[in-house]
């Protein structure tokens, strides 16, 4: 997460990088509309979408408009690396668009073809049981699961997903076999967990965290690297049991690759800025989401990162795209 001080200091390096570039760089950037293309209405792209767009459009001065579009990421992408790589045609997506081409042909690469702008928002998941399970620890739920092979079995959503990776990648890790049971949707997914027909799912905070108050669920752990203020005092997957599990849905901006640097990096700031206003981090928490704010270095050396990571998990299992 991107502190005060941090930003202060990109705003003065970004500032100097676009009084360096000249009239090919982004001293009149921008000059006309700017295009966030992003999922169907509704999702969480979109919504993270809208934030920015609202802001950016104050900030700039120009209208920043949200184009949806369906096909899990897809077709969202295959425009933008199409789009001319000016800073007016960006993308605002999340795994699907980095992990999607893992798992079916796509007719983009999303290194090659894209510069991350930068990761914005971050939304860890819950590792969360039926309170009839006996165990009250990853490292109590590792033991089970490895003493009753293929009995216990987990809640997932379609193949791809966040909560199916992150069940596929604790499976991988901890060597144990538990089977996965798909839903169409996540409030069936959890009506099922809270009735005892699943034991156990990797499910946003949001969804889960309303019945792990009422005692309905036994929350184990947070999915992240780091606890999370979306789960105060829940410990990390990794810190309870699993040593270097670490499990995200981040939601990233992105240009097409060949953008200038200069405009790269003047997109970054304005729109870390943007996420950083009280309201904005406000909505977002609400969602169950924190703001990450990452340079487009440190932008792309995480979804490299990630792509290595669940890559080995998605080739080892043989997970297809749906």
């Amino acid at each position: 997460m991107t502190s005060i001080h941090e930003l202060s200091l990109r705003l003065g390096i970004a500032a100097s990088l676009v009084c360096a570039a000249g009239p090919a760089g982004s001293q009149n950037y921008p000059a006309k509309p700017i295009r966030l293309f992003t999922s169907a209405v509704g999702g969480g792209a979109d919504f993270a979408a809208r934030i920015v767009a609202q802001e950016l459009t104050t900030a700039y001065g120009q209208p920043v408009v949200v184009e949806n579009r369906g096909g899990a990421g897809f077709v969202a992408a295959e425009i933008v690396a199409k789009a001319p790589p000016d800073g007016y045609t960006l993308l605002v997506y999340g795994p699907p668009f980095w992990i999607g081409p893992l798992m079916q042909k796509a007719a983009y690469d999303p290194v090659r073809d894209f510069m991350p702008v930068v990761l914005a928002i971050s939304s860890p998941n819950i590792l969360a049981v039926h309170p009839s399970l006996p165990v009250k620890s990853v490292r109590e739920l590792i033991a089970l699961a490895k003493s009753r092979p293929g009995t216990l079995n987990y809640a997932s959503g379609q193949s791809g997903s966040s909560n199916h990776l992150a069940a596929e990648l604790f499976k991988a890790m901890a060597g144990v076999d538990i089977v996965r049971v798909t839903y169409k949707s996540g409030g069936s997914s959890i009506n099922d967990l809270i009735a005892g027909q699943v034991q156990l799912s990797f499910s946003s905070v949001a969804i889960v965290g309303p019945h792990m108050k009422a005692g309905r669920l036994r929350g184990l752990a947070v999915t992240s690297a780091q606890p999370s203020a979306l789960a105060p005092g829940m410990p990390t997957v990794a810190a309870s049991g699993l040593p270097g599990y670490q499990s995200v849905s981040t939601l990233g901006v992105f240009a097409p690759i060949k953008t200038p640097m200069a405009i790269v990096n003047q997109l970054s700031l304005e729109i870390t800025r943007a996420l950083q206003q009280p309201e904005s981090r406000d909505r977002l928490f609400k969602s169950g989401a924190e703001v990450v704010g990452s340079t487009p270095e440190q932008s792309l050396a995480e979804i490299k990162a990630d792509i290595g990571r669940l890559g080995k998990v998605i080739r080892d299992a043989d997970i297809r795209g749906e």
